[in-house]
């Protein structure tokens, strides 16, 4: 392996697992996006987990990875990010519980601001086994069914389709079945379920078509580099 291929593997590996791990913390704060007016289901705002847009740049990171180094590789990048994910919850708890000092900030409030919810963390980490397999698994069926040509609709299909799972298992997970059956959070009722799975859902759909075009200049950055100058992706 080359030493700028191995950097450009590196760099990506990086980005996904370092995306991954923030998107887990900022999940404990909750946005409410205001839209220009008011629709169907989602009503004037949508709602959303602050890690939104770091969730997405792992699904950018896996598609970017897969495409240059195979589904096996990429399918190994998902099993090691689920594994940093138990190891930032371990060392997260273990500060919690460690004994705090007055001189720094109170212990109750970093236990509030930083200890997710168990319901958070079950529909997560659930979301993530199953979307982000998933992905690395429809990104390579359609490259095999279109010749290896078409890298936007490999990158389209894969993260949509992901997306609308991580969603669905997310909030049904996180807000219904773990409240209902662990008694652990609150149940929310089905009106507020659909309206949060429709809102995140199109807000992950908007950010998975406008990354596109970053997936087909990374990709062609590090093919460049990697074979020379007439390397592009596939159309």
């Amino acid at each position: 392996m080359r030493r700028s291929e191995g950097g450009s593997r590196l760099v990506l590996a990086a980005l996904f697992v370092t995306s991954l791990v923030v998107a887990q913390l900022l999940a404990v704060k909750i946005l409410a996006l205001p839209l220009p007016t008011a629709f169907p289901v989602v009503g004037s705002e949508v709602v959303v987990p602050a890690g939104v847009l770091a969730y997405a740049i792992t699904f950018l990171a896996t598609d970017c990875y897969g495409e240059l180094y195979g589904k096996r590789p990429a399918q190994a990048l998902v099993t090691v990010g689920f594994a940093m994910i138990l190891v930032m919850l371990s060392l997260l708890w273990l500060a919690i519980l460690a004994p705090g000092s007055p001189a720094g900030v109170d212990p109750a409030l970093f236990a509030q601001v930083l200890a997710p919810s168990t319901n958070i963390v079950l529909g997560g980490l659930l979301a993530y086994l199953v979307s982000q397999n998933w992905d690395v698994l429809v990104f390579h069926r359609i490259r095999e069914r279109t010749g290896g040509k078409l890298l936007w609709a490999r990158n389209v299909g894969s993260t949509a389709t992901s997306q609308a799972l991580d969603t669905v298992v997310f909030i049904l997970v996180a807000f219904s079945l773990a409240p209902t059956l662990l008694g652990i959070g609150v149940a929310l009722p089905t009106g507020e379920l659909l309206a949060l799975i429709v809102g995140q859902y199109l807000l992950k759909l908007l950010i998975a078509l406008a990354d596109t075009p970053v997936v087909y200049a990374v990709v062609g950055l590090v093919r460049s580099r990697r074979d020379g100058p007439a390397a592009t992706p596939a159309d």
